[in-house]
């Protein structure tokens, strides 16, 4: 039986997970943030929460 043999899908198998792999971090690596929190641009509230009960 031809498909338990697995010398011919297991090479394809094996180099298309690499170049997966090898180039993944690459193509992740090129996006941008949009929510930067280091950002010094950032005007958030700098209220204390004040809590109704004491």
């Amino acid at each position: 039986m031809p498909q338990l043999d697995p010398a011919p899908w297991f090479l394809i198998f094996f180099l298309s997970w690499s170049i997966f792999l090898m180039f993944s971090p690459i193509k992740v690596s090129k996006h941008q943030q949009l929510n930067d929190p280091t950002s010094k641009t950032f005007k958030g509230f700098n209220k204390p929460w004040l809590w109704p009960w004491p």
